[in-house]
């Protein structure tokens, strides 16, 4: 480790040439291990947290190797909000993850797209999911959320613990597959050999595959990398047909004139001559729709809960605007309704603060630039880890406390800082931010409501009766909470 201090967000550095630049190696760091650097320091299931440390031991910039390659940590939020901003003029998602994904069968979507292919599938992308669209489909959304509440009927009843992620991983998948794709898969009904499961698998694979030292996987197959061959072909199957039913309604003139979901717009701009658009990408923007869309806000879903469970005060505030906004019959709830919700929505912002899904975001310089005055080669991962500054007193006083107040316009500064919202980057940030984020936080609101409007939160535990762990496979997961609901 060097004796250099690394810059702080308060220090200004000028602007300096490459030539001019310093090396990272003069950034502190933890002391490296011969020939795999820092990459056995870290429990790869529970990389943010190890990261994290090295950040309040080292400071904002701190410098690791992962074998032979150079790795930059950042955890300053203004310095990350630019590097995101820049993106993808200087910076890009990894390569590493590009080659991953596509040696596991997954075709470029426009998650891992680049140049002008990201940008073509961006439009589509982004306006299948403006507000005004998923405001349209909100009576598709009341449905799946009745399902799901005739679903926790019987177990709420009976008393019987019901798997937290996996519940609410069965709403999320049925909406992205209905809003997206026009395809009711009603994973809420079914307990068998659903799209879900294979979608479980493929997260965790990517995350070990673009953090391994080795891609032993080129040499030799494992159990688990059969199984996640297994499942990539099960979704890819019933993508083609998913695919094949959008293009029989596409028969129709009028609706092909007016495409009503992502996926057909995205076949009709496939079908147009020089578009650019083939057939690989829709099946890559189903494939990346499909993972991202049921997993990240389940996630969220579920943190947001678990740390509502711990504060009863903030639960019971809650419940009242729930009640006082929500008729009992939630067939009648409009998407205005929703807005309403302030409370529910100041519950989610302190959650994505406390428990973020994505505390971890990867980039990299598309050519040798230069940051804070230290030399970044071209390639080289930047990780950035967006929990940091919003876990600081100086930034929000008593951090660890749960206090949803700190996101109400009448918050004075005992709780939050001027400009909260610049601390959180829960769906990235630039022209690379999830085109999904208002229909993330419409579900959230929608289920979150739906539970406390109709049930009592009676529970929600851990395995062990201790308190909740992180694991980290691409999105930061809970382990293993249940929960027990109550009719009200």
């Amino acid at each position: 480790m060097t004796s250099s201090a690394a810059p702080t967000a308060e220090r200004v550095i000028p602007e300096v040439s490459l030539d001019q630049a310093r090396p990272l190696s003069d950034l502190p760091g933890p002391d490296p291990w011969p020939l795999v650097g820092n990459a056995l320091q870290i429990n790869l299931n529970q990389m943010h947290l190890d990261l994290e440390r090295w950040a309040r031991q080292y400071g904002p910039m701190v410098h690791t190797r992962f074998g032979r390659e150079d790795v930059l940590v950042l955890s300053d939020h203004a310095l990350i909000n630019r590097l995101l901003r820049e993106r993808p003029e200087r910076f890009r998602r990894p390569t590493r993850m590009y080659e991953v994904i596509r040696g596991m069968g997954i075709a470029d979507g426009v998650f891992t797209a680049e140049g002008d292919r990201w940008a073509k599938q961006r439009r589509m992308v982004m306006a299948s999911f403006a507000p005004g669209q998923v405001k349209a489909y909100f009576p598709r959304l009341l449905q799946v959320a009745e399902r799901l509440k005739q679903r926790w009927v019987p177990s709420a009843q009976a008393g019987q613990p019901l798997d937290m992620q996996d519940e609410l991983m069965r709403f999320t998948v049925d909406v992205i597959a209905g809003l997206a794709f026009g395809i009711d898969v009603d994973t809420v009904s079914k307990d068998d050999d659903i799209i879900q499961q294979h979608l479980n698998v493929v997260m965790p694979t990517i995350w070990r595959r673009t953090q391994s030292l080795v891609p032993y996987w080129k040499l030799f197959k494992l159990p688990r990398d059969r199984a996640m061959e297994r499942s990539v072909a099960e979704v890819n199957k019933a993508i083609a047909g998913f695919m094949a039913e959008a293009r029989v309604r596409l028969q129709d003139p009028a609706r092909r004139a007016a495409p009503q979901n992502l996926l057909e717009a995205m076949l009709v701009a496939a079908d147009e001559p020089g578009s650019g658009m083939r057939d690989e990408d829709v099946v890559g923007n189903v494939f990346t729709m499909l993972i991202a869309g049921e997993d990240t806000t389940a996630t969220s879903l579920t943190w947001m809960l678990y740390l509502l469970s711990r504060q009863s005060q903030a639960l019971a505030k809650l419940v009242a605007e729930v009640d006082a906004v929500l008729p009992a019959d939630l067939h009648s709830w409009t998407a205005a309704d929703m807005d309403k919700l302030d409370y529910l929505e100041a519950c989610i912002h302190e959650s994505m603060r406390i428990r973020p899904v994505g505390p971890l975001n990867v980039v990299e310089p598309i050519e040798d630039t230069v940051i804070e005055g230290y030399r970044v080669p071209k390639l080289t991962s930047v990780l950035l880890l967006t929990r940091t500054d919003g876990m600081k007193p100086e930034h929000f006083p008593a951090p660890e406390a749960f206090k949803p107040e700190r996101w109400l316009p009448e918050a004075g500064p005992e709780l939050a800082p001027d400009h909260p919202k610049r601390m959180l980057m829960p769906f990235g940030g630039g022209q690379r931010i999830c085109p999904g984020r208002y229909l993330a936080i419409l579900e959230i609101k929608l289920v979150a409501a739906m539970m406390l409007r109709h049930f009592k939160l009676a529970s929600i535990d851990t395995p062990d009766g201790g308190e909740v762990r992180e694991h980290m496979a691409m999105a930061m997961t809970p382990v293993g909470l249940s929960m027990r609901l109550q009719a009200r």
